[in-house]
């Protein structure tokens, strides 16, 4: 007898084994039908498994979350079986779910391309149609790596020589002659994919991600659930490309990147002034907020890194220095030197909270292949903070920190929030009481403050749980940001105390955070939030005084100095060009306010307000025109 519970509570008992199929049908033909996958005691299992034991059983839908990684892995499969059947020879390799696809990498001695794509997908089209079964296998070993050899498949064969001897090898086929490598689980057949998927790109990929290894292609694609959120993602992608921090950088002229500075940013000066304009606001916040702020060196002797535990973790992508015999690293991140700061002089509960900040400029050695525009950089700053506080401050100091960032999310236009809490890892240091304190601490004070929490497990640093803030962006994509780390671990390594109520010693806890993370990846999720079209307040050009007239020249340069009197950033444009081609140009750059001055305007003082996008404008007195500009272009939060 065997007793399947389901997630509703009910109990169905079987004389015999039976497979979560079996299962799906007996509940009713709907189901059956739909029916991609269960869930086996929690665990993602193949729907045709025989189930011997009692278990609890779940029966996975495209309704389901968890299915979308499922279709995604069978897409790869579906893919790798067009390819070798429109270009015999090729050798697949790897083939993964990724997040929102798939990608498959293979070896042929002519790469793909994109005009490939059309006709790979037509083939997988095809298969789904033919509704092939996919049956799981188990092979020994070594005739595993005889067949694949046999077939030309040696990247299989290499893989499979790596596993353990006598390890039996799972194996799914496709139909009657495809077949392939894979721990599974996948769907009963290929027609339950359903044609919600589309070939997205090529690429390069070194095998293993190896550079001394071959030269790979590897074609993405995307799958979904349906063809309804399959076109939503298509547009989501193709708004993400026109909104591409890259171009818009370069129509903007905001910065550059060049390869004689690989991961770092050439700031151009209205680049800059947005850059600064972001610093200013958030330093006005902290300073608000009770934090001091410092700036710590950006070389160290490695003994420090070493004390730290860094060198240990982060070796690898730390930047080395030789001087003198002594081996310096460039600071990957601040914490080793806000604990130094702290150190000096003795401390007292009375000084606690301690909030320490500083926009200090980090480099990691990250690959040069990883390397995207401003949202993945070598060097970078953030807007990085830690504060030391007492265990009993934790809730307080945590809620405050969700206060903060609540409020500056909201003044950049991120209503949207969403809050991972990673608790404690397996490898972690300090006891599970400890453990208990900090997670209940940064639990209770999120609930405190009103927002919502998904639990990612066992995600926590080494040295203490963690929240991490995700942000959802005008067109629907997620950014996570700020984080706030609870550390009752470096504290102790780098020797910090405080002298309590009772005159004894104790160690500090020290909540490491950040709201925007890095300067550079933030600016670039704002340029494309906002399509480069800023809120007033933080555009680096606010306005542009355009002359119709040479006879308007002298006063576009008054109409220009008034606006620059009241805080605003504004140039001329008094070329002898024509209006319409003048609006054009500044549109393009996004300018938000055109004022329009020419001989009538200079004989009333007025002026003509053109706003970014609109098809009117609106005739003003110069006065006027000031004051509503510059109460639109105030910062928030400004004292």
């Amino acid at each position: 007898m065997v007793a399947i519970t389901l997630p509703d509570g009910s109990v169905r008992r079987y004389d015999k084994p039976v497979t979560g199929a079996d299962v799906a049908a007996d509940i009713g033909p709907g189901l059956a039908k739909a029916a991609l996958a269960v869930k086996v005691n929690g665990d993602m299992k193949d729907l045709l498994l025989p189930l011997t034991e009692d278990v609890k059983l779940a029966i996975v839908t495209k309704k389901d979350p968890d299915a979308l990684e499922l279709l995604r892995h069978d897409a790869a499969h579906v893919l790798a079986e067009a390819v070798q059947e429109l270009f015999p020879g090729t050798q697949v390799t790897i083939g993964p779910a990724i997040e929102n696809g798939f990608y498959y990498d293979f070896a042929r001695n002519e790469p793909f391309t994109l005009d490939d794509l059309p006709k790979i997908e037509a083939k997988m089209k095809e298969i789904v149609d033919r509704d092939e079964p996919i049956r799981r296998e188990v092979w020994d070993r070594n005739d595993a790596i005889a067949h694949f050899k046999s077939i030309g498949e040696l990247y299989k064969a290499e893989l499979i020589s790596g596993f353990p001897e006598h390890e039996p090898i799972s194996i799914y086929r496709q139909g009657d002659k495809w077949l392939d490598l894979c721990r599974g689980p996948h769907l009963a057949s290929t027609g339950k994919l359903g044609k919600a998927f589309k070939l997205t790109k090529v690429a390069g990929a070194y095998w293993r991600g190896d550079s001394n290894n071959a030269m790979l292609t590897r074609i993405y694609g995307t799958a979904w659930a349906d063809e309804k959120q399959l076109a939503e993602y298509l547009t989501q992608i193709e708004e993400a490309e026109k909104r591409d921090h890259r171009r818009l950088g370069r129509e903007m002229d905001l910065f550059h990147l060049q390869e004689e500075a690989q991961g770092a940013v050439f700031w151009h000066p209205k680049g800059w002034t947005l850059y600064r304009t972001l610093q200013n606001y958030i330093r006005r916040r902290l300073e608000g907020a009770g934090y001091v702020e410092v700036n710590t060196p950006m070389l160290m002797d490695k003994v420090l890194w070493e004390k730290s535990g860094h060198w240990e973790k982060f070796r690898e992508g730390m930047f080395i220095s030789e001087s003198e015999e002594r081996t310096l690293a460039v600071k990957p991140m601040n914490c080793p030197g806000h604990v130094q700061i702290y150190n000096q002089g003795i401390k007292s509960y009375r000084d606690l909270p301690l909030r320490i900040a500083e926009f200090g400029c980090c480099h990691r050695n990250e690959p040069s292949g990883a390397l995207h525009g401003l949202m993945r950089v070598r060097a970078f700053v953030q807007d990085d903070a830690h504060i030391f506080c007492t265990e009993d401050q934790v809730k307080s100091e945590t809620k405050a920190f969700i206060d903060l960032l609540r409020v500056v999310y909201a003044d950049l236009g991120f209503t949207e929030i969403r809050v991972k809490f990673s608790d404690r890892p397996v490898k972690r240091a300090g006891s599970d009481e400890t453990w208990d304190k900090a997670e209940a601490a940064l639990r209770d004070a999120t609930d405190a403050a009103g927002l919502e929490w998904t639990l990612n497990p066992g995600e926590g640093a080494f040295y203490g749980p963690k929240l991490e803030f995700v942000l959802r962006d005008a067109i629907g994509r997620d950014w996570q940001c700020g984080t706030l780390q609870a550390d009752f671990v470096l504290p102790e390594r780098l020797e910090a105390n405080y002298i309590g109520e009772d005159g004894a010693k104790h160690r500090p806890v020290m909540l490491h955070r950040a709201i925007f993370g890095s300067m550079e990846r933030f600016i670039g999720i704002l340029v494309e939030n906002y399509a480069g079209k800023f809120p007033l307040w933080l555009t680096p050009l606010q306005a542009v005084v355009c002359t119709i007239t040479e006879e308007a020249n002298d006063y576009a340069a008054e109409v220009a100095a008034t606006l620059r009197a009241n805080g605003l950033r504004v140039e001329t444009d008094l070329r002898n060009e024509k209006i319409n081609y003048k609006v054009r140009e500044h549109s393009l750059a996004k300018v938000p306010v055109l004022v329009v001055v020419g001989k009538k305007e200079a004989e009333t003082r007025g002026v003509a307000l053109r706003r970014l996008g609109g098809a009117n404008q609106e005739i003003l007195a110069l006065d006027e025109a000031t004051d509503r500009l510059a109460k639109e272009a105030a910062v928030p939060g400004t004292f």
